[in-house]
Formats: C-alpha cells, sequence, structure tokens
C-alpha cells in the first residue's frame, strides 16, 4: 500500500511517518511541491535511514541518490516533458487521470496513480467526470500497475480493489483524520485480506 505525504507540514509528521513504516508501509510518496532542494533534503533527513529505501520523491529528483532514493514519481505534465532515460536506474511511477492516458503508459513506469476515483478528501470540489470503475473495464495496459488515487479509504477500500485496481494510495484519508495510524491501519487488513 502506498501513501503520499500532505503537502503542508502536518503536527508530528516524522514521527506519524515512522509510525506508518512499522505497521508496514510499503512506500511512502514525498509530495511536498513548495519544497526547495535544501528543505527536502531536511526533510528526508528526519526519517530513518532503514526507511529511506520505502521514499518516493515528487520533486528535487536529483537528491535522490544522496540518500539511497532508488524510486521517483512524474506528475502528468512533467511525465510529458521529461525525458526518462537518465532516470534508468530508477523505478519510476506516475500520474494519470483517464484510463486512455494509463493505457498509453510505456514500460518505465512500474505503477500509475489513476485519479479521483472518488470524491477527493484533501481537495474541495475535486471528483471525477466519469465513473473510474466503468473506465477500468477498457484497460490495456497491464504492463503499469494500476494504483487507485483520490477519495480512497477504509470505507471504499475493498470496492477499490474488487473493481479492477492492482492497489490504493491514501492521502487525505489519512492526513485529515484525527488518527492517521488508524486510518493506515484499516485500509493495510482490508488490502491484505483481499490479496490472500
Amino acid at each position: 500500500m502506498i501513501v503520499i505525504s500532505n503537502p503542508v507540514a502536518v503536527a508530528n509528521e516524522i514521527s506519524l511517518i515512522h509510525s506508518l513504516f512499522e505497521e508496514g508501509l510499503a512506500l511512502f510518496h514525498i509530495r511536498k511541491p513548495e519544497f526547495t532542494e535544501i528543505e527536502m533534503m531536511q526533510f528526508i533527513e528526519q526519517i530513518k535511514p532503514e526507511f529511506r529505501s520505502k521514499l518516493v520523491l515528487h520533486t528535487q529528483h536529483q537528491i535522490a541518490g544522496d540518500f539511497g532514493i532508488s524510486k521517483i514519481h512524474f506528475s502528468e505534465r512533467e511525465r510529458n516533458q521529461t525525458l526518462l532515460f537518465p532516470f534508468a536506474n530508477k523505478t519510476v511511477s506516475t500520474s494519470s487521470h483517464s484510463i486512455a492516458d494509463f493505457n498509453a503508459l510505456d514500460s518505465n513506469f512500474e505503477y500509475a496513480f489513476l485519479s479521483p476515483v472518488f470524491k477527493s478528501i484533501s481537495k474541495e470540489n475535486y471528483a471525477s467526470e466519469i465513473d473510474l470503475f466503468e473506465a477500468v473495464k477498457s484497460r490495456k495496459n497491464f504492463r503499469t500497475k494500476m494504483i487507485a488515487l483520490g477519495g480512497i479509504s477504509p470505507e471504499n477500500s475493498k470496492t477499490t480493489l474488487e473493481n479492477g485496481f492492482d492497489g490504493i494510495a491514501l492521502l487525505g484519508a489519512l492526513w485529515n483524520h484525527e488518527n492517521p495510524v488508524n486510518q493506515f491501519v484499516l485500509c493495510q487488513k482490508i488490502v491484505l485480506t483481499y490479496s490472500l
């Protein structure tokens, strides 16, 4: 399962990130679009070295190697503007907002977020204009794992997985909740049960 950082600081954020990893978090996407290179470095330095191999950088890709990070993420816009070959030794993910865009991804991408599946919890008035469960039926790209993002919560995780997604990513359901770790554990149990 994947967790994406809140774009802005959260109280006790580093402690919460460590707790998520201790509960079995597979990947943590650092999405801090306003961070400078120095701020990103300071943020990563606070994360225990044993967890850094599970980090994915959305920005400041150039510092990944300095921290032993081998995973980077490109937004949809960046994907269309960036030459990926300098990142041949990295695991690369991206974002997509339609099944057509997802189907068109090449094999450079290990996984891609397809969003928003449900009305976003973290972004006001952000919802899909189409039924992504219906759209997923026309999936043609099986080289890239399709990860559901947008409004994912403990209440809809199982349904999401049953409707053709390979995994889920959490953002608002965690960071907008009074107990983010508990929310993660609830979703993790559903994902682990579903994958058995």
